[in-house]
């Protein structure tokens, strides 16, 4: 069945124009971004089809840019529509913690990591930096690796934080293995880092261990 078959106010934009985006469904949302799918599949059958796959929203925007190309009737234009919605999410969230003192919404910090690492296919070391009222200044990627590795020079995260006068940073990096558990060379680099940043008098809050489904917080396990 076409979308234009189903009852007016089963369709997805009608829906939304009469009672707010709220009414819809996570599938109904996406059939609007969709618009058209595949014969014999409308786009509502299709964003469910994506959900499921992807494990739900969540797991749908944490999902790069390859991951999606590989998906049946997903084309150039599908796929930049959804990395578009991907990237509004990020900036969103980057907007909000540069508002807030970063630690009053723990959980938009773990989303905001999840959104920005949690699909790399590459391990990502990136640091939060912070002003003195824990407000975010800008989040950099500083350092990129192999799927098991990464190199990270201290030197030169304490030169951005000197650099960008911060008092404070946020730590992360993802295990595109999928395990959240940080590693003892995670422990030892985060000490490591801890002394070279002390010296200039910028704190180390926490470390991040992110991937697609969480963000663990060394902080909270002690291990800092």
């Amino acid at each position: 069945m076409l979308l234009k078959d189903l009852p007016e106010d089963a369709r997805p934009r009608e829906k939304l124009l009469a009672r707010g985006p709220s009414a819809l469904s996570d599938a109904e949302l996406l059939a609007l971004l969709l618009r058209t799918g595949l014969p014999g599949k409308n786009a509502l059958q299709m964003g469910q089809e994506l959900l499921t796959s992807f494990g739900g929203m969540a797991g749908l925007l944490h999902t790069g840019h390859q991951a999606l190309k590989g998906i049946k009737g997903l084309g150039p234009a599908k796929c930049a529509e959804l990395m578009a919605v991907l990237e509004l999410a990020r900036r969103a969230l980057a907007e909000q913690l540069k508002e807030k003192t970063l630690f009053s919404t723990p959980q938009e910090v773990r989303d905001y990591l999840q959104l920005q690492l949690g699909s790399r296919p590459h391990e990502i070391f990136a640091v939060l930096f912070l002003d003195s009222q824990h407000r975010l200044i800008v989040l950099e990627e500083l350092f990129r690796g192999t799927l098991t590795q990464t190199s990270v020079y201290p030197r030169e995260v304490v030169v951005r934080a000197l650099a960008l006068n911060a008092a404070s940073v946020v730590l992360a990096h993802n295990h595109p293995s999928g395990a959240a558990q940080p590693s003892r060379a995670d422990e030892a680099l985060t000490h490591t880092l801890k002394a070279a940043l002390g010296l200039v008098d910028v704190r180390v809050l926490d470390h991040f261990v992110v991937t697609s489904t969480q963000a663990v917080s060394m902080a909270e396990l002690g291990l800092l």
